[in-house]
């Protein structure tokens, strides 16, 4: 995990830093600036290019380092500097981390720039939660995906990073905080003018959680032993606290020494100091004190500074502080204890011996916190990352022939399922992109747009209000559609907003309950949560008397989604084992030699069953569960291909009766959606290259290849066309079509780095059990087994 000093291969020649830079006053700021600098004095030859993050309706006057400026808020800009980024021929970006400083919930507005970037990212990480909010740890993960290493710098963040985020130990770097070479500590003193007075120092930017209060209290009890000590606190109240609270706070110290009657001690210098101006204090210091009160801090520029100058350091013990002044490096007082903090620095300042035996202790691990030791265990950590995402680039290449991987994926366009909605709900049908009254709505197809608008808000989207409008409104339509008393949902609406029927089938309220539970494992907004979650409680227990399938496999899926935000559930989770027993017990019963499915007929929305049976085998540990689901999937995929080898779904003009000639047409846009889903929920549990590949091909039947050659999505629109016949395409984008798509590409787009990297869940070994039948699946389809 720590990195060497020197790396044999040097593959960076020009780095991107992205975080906030001085002039803008805070400390990742510093941090950022003193890296860069400190890079370009090590490595000349390296260029460097810095993306300023800027806080909302500020700049600054950037040096010419600075060649991108992102207001926090503005989501475009982030994309805006991806391509940037793509355009430049960036080595390497390297992130400074800290949830406050981009926009979105939890800073989620820096995922899509991560996303889009070509290059590979390091990310440092200047703070690691060990208590995330849903929103955070979402963030956090993505991080860990997305970047090619971590950097963080103590070793309780390389713990919280292992033990409670996943992330394995081979891809996090330890490399510590740099610190400045100091002057002498006479000179110092000299030019500040506390010559021949002991000098306490305590230094950033202020907010109530540095402490400082408690260090004024202890300094009666300090003057009364050693009259010309000096305090002296260096440092602008933070911009955020002056923002809320203006400067409450450094007057609250100037008074409250003024009231311990210390004023003379106390020197307060109220401004943001420059590095030079910084490392004078530092030299002239004989303690520096950081009394912070936040336990879980796990990295502090100042007592970096501090220790890499060799000074003698009094601090609370707040995690940084204990690992870093641990083995005798410094002294540890108790929280908001002012008279521990007089005792220690009486006893500091009445012995030189032991001061100064400190200082060494302290400056032995600052040698290599340096700025200069700093810049190489980057540029060897940056170089290695480069390494390493080539092989990821050759591994992703080897496991996808061109054949199967068209380049890239599209974006994600909401345009055609914005055109669709109305301010009731979505709109059933449309005549070539023109939505059509006169068909209404449906449940089915708001349940379909409300779990899409849950996959995207739980990605960390940039639009994400618009996202969060357009759930809510799906959700005031499947709210609506429920009839409390029986617990049971309507789902053919008319456009005059008038309810067709008394109830609708099962297989619509199966996939809304399937869209309230993505909604409630998926969604951070809390009151979408709740009313989704109530929905839910009450549409549930119907299920367990309804004979349709595919009823039961939407439920697991909602099911599947809910466990995930509330696993325990007892209730829940009875009625999971209940629906997946039936599913597994059908497909016992009906499998035979050459029908390994779960009815006599292969119709529609088939690949759902067998997602259900594997999602639902891994969360109840039932081995048995995802070998039947796998079984099905190999069997259904291996007669669903053209000669060419192309996704061909069973078409709806006849579906396929057991013992019948399959109907190749009319296909429609809903089977390649589900077969994209079981797929890479086949892979998640394998790690099977196969079902990768599969899964792309699935996907790859909307963006022409199928039995036609022709398009199902169509790109100017956002929309996607409404299935296959014969001899062409349906021209109408209606919105089950439009949004299968879109969810086979949410799907898609979400598994990009597990396609690449590997499972994310232990492989089972369903392969010894179904070993014949994907030797008959490679026979039929020329994939080898």
């Amino acid at each position: 995990m720590p990195v060497s000093d020197a790396r044999a291969v040097r593959c960076v020649t020009r780095v991107a830093f992205l975080g906030t830079h001085l002039p803008r006053h805070c400390g990742i700021a510093t941090f950022t600036t003193d890296l860069a600098t400190a890079i370009a004095e090590e490595f000349p030859a390296v260029e460097r290019l810095v993306l300023a993050m800027n806080d909302a309706g500020k700049s600054h006057a950037y040096p010419s380092r600075v060649r991108f400026e992102l207001p926090e808020n503005d989501a475009e800009a982030y994309l805006r500097a991806a391509d940037f980024l793509n355009v430049n021929q960036v080595d390497v970006l390297s992130v400074q981390h800290e949830y406050g400083i981009f926009g979105g919930k939890a800073g989620s507005y820096l995922l899509p720039l991560l996303r889009a970037v070509r290059m590979p990212i390091v990310t440092t990480l200047h703070t690691v939660l060990g208590e995330p909010n849903p929103g955070q740890r979402r963030v956090m993960d993505e991080l860990a995906k997305v970047s090619e290493r971590l950097v963080v710098m103590s070793a309780h963040g390389v713990m919280l990073l292992r033990e409670l985020y996943g992330v394995p130990a081979a891809k996090i770097d330890l490399i510590p905080h740099g610190s400045p070479r100091v002057p002498l500590a006479l000179e110092a003193k000299r030019r500040l003018g506390v010559e021949g007075r002991p000098m306490l120092l305590t230094f950033g930017l202020l907010s109530p959680d540095k402490g400082i209060e408690y260090a004024l209290d202890a300094l009666p009890a300090i003057v009364a032993k050693f009259p010309n000590t000096v305090y002296v606190i260096v440092g602008a109240t933070h911009p955020h606290v002056k923002e809320r609270h203006g400067e409450v706070y450094r007057l609250a110290l100037e008074s409250r020494s003024r009231e311990l009657g210390v004023e003379e001690n106390v020197m307060f210098h109220n401004r943001f100091v420059s590095s030079d101006e910084l490392t004078e204090f530092i030299g002239a210091a004989d303690i520096c004190l950081t009394p912070y009160l936040q336990p879980e801090q796990i990295t502090s520029g100042a007592l970096a500074y501090a220790v890499g100058a060799g000074k003698a350091v009094i601090s609370t013990p707040y995690r940084y502080a204990s690992e870093l002044l641990a083995d005798g490096r410094g002294v540890l007082v108790p929280w908001r204890d002012p008279a521990a903090i007089a005792t220690a620095i009486n006893e500091l300042l009445g012995d030189e011996t032991a001061r100064d035996a400190l200082g060494v202790r302290a400056g032995a691990l600052g040698h290599g916190m340096h700025w200069p030791a700093v810049a190489q265990a980057y540029l060897a950590t940056f170089d290695r990352a480069c390494l390493e995402h080539a092989e990821t680039q050759r591994a992703a290449f080897a496991i996808q022939t061109l054949a199967t991987r068209p380049a890239g994926l599209p974006d994600v366009n909401l345009a055609h399922l914005r055109r669709l909605t109305d301010d009731t709900g979505v709109l059933q049908h449309a005549t070539y992109s023109v939505p059509r009254y006169a068909d209404g709505y449906c449940v089915d197809d708001n349940a379909r747009a409300l779990l899409a608008m849950a996959e995207i808000e739980g990605s960390g989207t940039d639009e994400r209000v618009i996202v969060r409008a357009l759930a809510d409104r799906y959700l005031a339509f499947i709210s609506h559609a429920i009839d409390v008393k029986t617990g049971r949902f309507r789902n053919f609406m008319s456009y005059a907003r008038d309810w067709t029927e008394a109830r609708g089938s099962e297989d619509s309220h199966g996939r809304a309950v399937w869209a309230l539970g993505a909604v409630v494992g998926r969604s951070d907004t809390p009151g979408t949560r709740s009313v989704a979650g109530d929905l839910f409680h009450a549409a549930l227990p119907a299920v367990t008397s309804f004979s349709s399938p595919r009823a039961w496999a939407y439920t697991l899926l909602g099911i599947d989604y809910y466990l995930g935000a509330f696993k325990g559930d007892r209730g829940v989770e009875q009625i999971r084992g209940v629906l997946a027993a039936r599913l597994l017990e059908l497909h016992e019963c009906t499998r035979g030699p050459d029908w390994c499915w779960f009815e006599d007929c292969v119709t529609y929305c088939n690949a759902r069953l067998s997602q259900a049976l594997i999602v639902s085998g891994v969360g109840m540990h039932q081995q048995g569960m995802i070998d039947a689901g796998i079984a099905s999937l190999l069997w259904l995929l291996s007669m669903q291909r053209t000669p060419h080898g192309h996704f061909a779904p069973v078409g709806s003009n006849g579906f396929f009766q057991r013992g019948a000639t399959k109907s190749d047409f009319d296909q429609q846009p809903v089977e390649a959606c589900g077969a994209v889903a079981a797929c890479l929920a086949a892979y998640r549990v394998t790690g099977d290259s196969l079902w990768s590949d599969q899964a792309r091909k699935s996907f790859d039947w909307f963006m022409g290849r199928n039995a036609l050659d022709l398009p199902l999505y169509d790109a100017e629109t956002g929309g996607c066309r409404d299935g296959l016949h014969n001899d062409r395409a349906n021209e109408n984008q209606g919105a089950e079509s439009t949004i299968s798509f879109l969810q086979a590409l949410l799907d898609m787009r979400a598994a990009q780095f597990a396609v690449v990297t590997g499972p994310s869940l232990p492989a089972t070994e369903p392969w010894r059990i179904h070993r014949a039948t994907r030797r008959s699946f490679a026979g039929m389809t020329g994939i080898r087994s």
